[in-house]
């Protein structure tokens, strides 16, 4: 940590939307062409709780605490958090049933139709408007504290590997090449970093707006977390001893890196 200390706070967004950009596809094509198939679902139960333990313990708190020591200037107000926290699920609800934004992925074992192959080039266009968006939160979170955005950067490599893997599904399916699809949904996960930059400048000379967008990255984490990577594990018929142990595991890792501490 104190070496990233020294890395001015622009860096430290630019290299954590690259990280999470390229290391969520490179692990997402290991997972689908190195190791077995069955091992997918145990990415899904270690992104559930990383998910989870960071928009519960980590963002929620720390938008509380932006809004509570910055008072007026804070854009919301304490209360005002969880009301908001409401309307970005259901937000996000809307956004995936009507735009790009989606999560909705489809099972590596389940056929595709001729509509989903027809449609699979606009998962990329649905991929970068959402890394867009997360690069936008990440650079909030960074802000707020580099700690919690070093955090929030694990929930979202966590959760982009069993998205990716699912898109490249798609786009094979589609009869695209291994290499065409590895380059085109790297190329799309790196909006993040447009997404990261444009963030850090207009949140910096608008920090009352850090809190609203806490709280938001909050509510896009649990909704992804409860309305997609659950769900999909009850599908599974064995192991789940396991799915449970690496749920746990997931939100212990990041309480562990963490620690809940945040200073203002």
């Amino acid at each position: 940590m104190l070496l990233l200390e020294t890395i001015p706070l622009l860096a430290q967004i630019v290299i954590a939307c690259l990280l999470g950009g390229v290391l969520s596809v490179v692990a997402a094509f290991g997972v689908m062409y190195g190791l077995p198939r069955r091992f997918l679902p145990m990415a899904v139960s270690f992104a559930a709780g990383t998910l989870l333990t960071t928009a519960l313990l980590n963002l929620l708190p720390e938008a509380l605490e932006t809004a509570m020591h910055s008072g007026l200037n804070a854009g919301i107000m304490p209360k005002d958090v969880f009301p908001l926290l409401l309307g970005g699920i259901l937000g996000f609800f809307v956004l995936e049933r009507f735009t790009f934004w989606r999560h909705a992925h489809h099972h590596d074992d389940c056929p595709h139709t001729a509509d989903q192959i027809k449609r699979a080039p606009m998962i990329l266009i649905g991929d970068a408007f959402h890394n867009f968006t997360d690069g936008v939160l990440l650079a909030a979170a960074f802000l707020a504290d580099p700690a919690l955005g070093w955090a929030t950067t694990l929930a979202i490599v966590a959760h982009e590997v069993p998205q990716e893997a699912g898109d490249f599904a798609l786009l094979l399916a589609s009869g695209w090449s291994k290499s065409r699809a590895l380059f085109w949904n790297a190329i799309s996960s790196l909006t993040n970093v447009a997404g990261g930059i444009i963030g850090y400048f207009l949140l910096a000379y608008a920090q009352n707006l850090v809190p609203i967008a806490l709280t938001l990255a909050a509510a896009g984490f649990i909704y992804i977390a409860v309305a997609d990577l659950l769900p999909r594990l009850r599908g599974e018929q064995a192991g789940i001893p396991i799915h449970i142990v690496l749920i746990a595991c997931g939100v212990a890792f990041v309480a562990l890196s963490t620690g809940h501490t945040h200073t203002h």
